[in-house]
């Protein structure tokens, strides 16, 4: 019969491998590469680790405001489809040939 791992005595890391998943120097290696990639993407919309609520704040600001502009541009956007579309459906409802049923 097979044994099965977990009939096995843990090692002393073992435990800490199970913990951390994987060994801690590759995890550490892992974390500082995240870390920087997630700081990058932070930086670039704006946030600074040194006044974080400000930018916290600042970022919802952004996004109040940038949420409005798209409602706006979207507007515009149906207005200018909608001169053309709406009409043409209404025409080829009006003249389209009766459906059977």
């Amino acid at each position: 019969m097979v044994q099965d791992v977990r009939d096995l005595p843990a090692g002393r890391s073992d435990g800490l491998h199970r913990f951390l998943g994987g060994s801690p120097l590759t995890v550490a290696f892992r974390l500082v590469l995240l870390s920087i990639l997630v700081g990058v993407v932070l930086a670039a919309i704006g946030f600074d680790p040194w006044n974080i609520i400000h930018s916290i704040r600042l970022l919802f600001q952004r996004l109040w405001d940038l949420g409005f502009d798209a409602v706006n541009w979207l507007l515009r956007y149906f207005l200018l489809g909608a001169v053309i579309v709406i009409p043409i459906w209404l025409l080829s409802r009006v003249f389209g040939a009766p459906r059977g049923r």
